[in-house]
């Protein structure tokens, strides 16, 4: 057995420390939004956060509370809810460093992390609005054709990567399903933190229908057990989004009393579906 599914989900957040690059997916892929509750609570502060593509309503929480130093994302939004009010406040206010991107972007440059490349070629990216305010990436000269210019971008190395699925394993293995973002996001951060609805004693790799969807315990640092771990968002087809909390967090955050009220009753997944 591998101790590493035996952690708390207080301390798989205290893993997580002050200044680090945290990587986390787009809302439908299994975002571990009670590990965020427990990173607020022992106050996280100078977070990189890199959304893979995008953000919700994690990043628009982790802003509002101050936790996060610099974002680095295609888009924040929640989207037919409306507009993510933390994040769209920071952008008028110029609060917080806004390194924007694409989608294609953020995918290529964590692949280069994950082949262990420094840089990776992307088309697409010459005459636009986003490549200019990108200092760090470069126009480069194709070195096999002449007259053909091409974006360069650094690769992207999380310090963490943060998600949640449906199960893991004693052994440490985890399901991420068709969820592929979540395999890259783990080859590319220098540790993996998992949340999980159940841990199962049987060892996911045993099974030769399911293997190819199971990130192997050599990418995973900790598990711990969350049920219901992702709302008030959905987690793939195991549970929907609590419309009406979401609804109730965006009438909140309206103010900066209502957050505050917000993070105070905040409550673990087990609890609001009660």
């Amino acid at each position: 057995m591998n101790s590493k599914s035996d952690i708390s989900l207080d301390r798989l957040a205290a893993l997580v420390p002050d200044g680090a690059m945290l990587a986390v997916p787009k809302d439908s892929s299994g975002v571990a939004m009670a590990a965020t509750r427990e990173l607020l609570r022992r106050s996280v502060r100078g977070l990189h956060l890199l959304c893979v593509p995008t953000g919700g309503i994690q990043a628009d929480i982790l802003i509002g509370a101050g936790a996060v130093r610099t974002i680095e994302t295609s888009a924040v939004t929640m989207g037919e809810y409306g507009p993510a009010p933390y994040f769209t406040a920071e952008m008028r206010e110029s609060g917080i460093e806004i390194k924007d991107s694409t989608c294609p972007a953020v995918y290529a440059a964590l692949q280069a992390a994950e082949k262990g490349l420094p840089f990776i070629p992307l088309r697409g990216l010459i005459g636009t609005d986003v490549l200019k305010h990108r200092q760090d990436w470069k126009v480069i000269d194709n070195p096999f054709a002449s007259g053909d210019p091409i974006v360069v971008l650094p690769a992207l190395r999380p310090d963490f990567a943060l998600f949640h699925t449906p199960l893991a394993d004693r052994y440490g293995n985890v399901f991420v399903g068709r969820q592929r973002d979540l395999m890259t996001m783990a080859h590319a951060a220098s540790h993996t933190l998992v949340t999980v609805e159940n841990i199962t004693d049987d060892n996911l790799l045993d099974d030769p229908a399911r293997a190819g969807s199971v990130l192997p315990s050599f990418y995973v640092s900790a598990i711990a057990l969350a049920p219901r771990g992702a709302w008030p968002l959905a987690l793939w087809d195991v549970y929907p989004d609590d419309e009406a909390a979401i609804a109730r967090y965006l009438a909140l955050a309206r103010t900066d009393d209502g957050f505050a009220r917000f993070l105070s009753e905040w409550p673990d997944g087990e609890r609001a579906a009660a």
